[in-house]
């Protein structure tokens, strides 16, 4: 059976990658992403993906003929609502959107053939394409989002948490572990930018046409839509 070719770029420690195989164990996943310390741990967390380390936004321009479903999640800082807020207003250093967001939804959308997923945060200004709101994301995609994506919060203890404190919350919410991280950037940062995997499952059941039918005595149970 010919395989379901996935990629997915900036994909960080593989967030919304984690419970992909128990929708569809018939995929073969790509995974970019340019920091290398972060790669290697997210090849030791999937092993049976391909993983590049390499430019994702460039990757997708030279490669998008190749996969039948592209996730990207390009850097977000620079549209943060945090970015400009009274408090950070006066300690950041004011930066140009970075625009990639942007050119990546407009390619997608007029030259992949297949389904597409880009997410992001809520920008501090009105988003240039309109998006689908779910959470605290914005999720640009080819295919219709089902109004709950199944999200889970956080949960307490975050707010006014040590950055060490933070980084083992966020740790056991997203199933990771960043103790062997030694990379340049900081471990709460590198948590923070996972998306959470409850909601990657179910896009990916939408992409496949299942949906998801809670059971009170069964728990949550799939159906496919013919």
């Amino acid at each position: 059976m010919k395989k379901y070719k996935i990629l997915n770029l900036y994909a960080c420690l593989g967030g919304n990658r984690y419970k992909w195989d128990e929708v569809n164990d018939n995929i073969e996943v790509t995974a970019i992403e340019l920091d290398e310390e972060l790669a290697k741990l997210y090849q030791k967390r999937f092993p049976n993906d391909k993983v590049i380390v390499a430019d994702a936004h460039q990757y997708l321009l030279d490669h998008y003929k190749e996969f039948d479903f592209i996730w990207s999640s390009p850097p977000c800082p620079t549209h943060s609502r945090v970015r400009i807020s009274q408090k950070n207003r006066d300690t950041l250093i004011p930066m140009y959107p970075d625009m990639k967001l942007y050119q990546e939804i407009l390619f997608l959308d007029n030259y992949f053939e297949g389904k597409y997923c880009v997410e992001n945060v809520i920008p501090f200004y009105e988003p240039l394409i309109p998006a689908k709101k779910r959470g605290r994301h914005l999720y640009w995609t080819n295919f219709n989002l089902p109004s709950d994506l199944g999200e889970r919060k956080e949960g307490k203890g975050l707010v006014g948490s040590s950055v060490k404190g933070e980084v083992k919350l966020l740790e056991k919410f997203h199933e990771i572990d960043v103790s062997e991280y030694k990379g340049k950037q900081r471990k709460d940062k590198v948590c923070r930018n996972l998306v959470d995997f409850e909601a990657g499952k179910t896009i990916l059941m939408t992409v496949f046409n299942i949906k998801r039918q809670s059971d009170v005595k069964q728990g949550s149970l799939f159906e496919t839509v013919l």
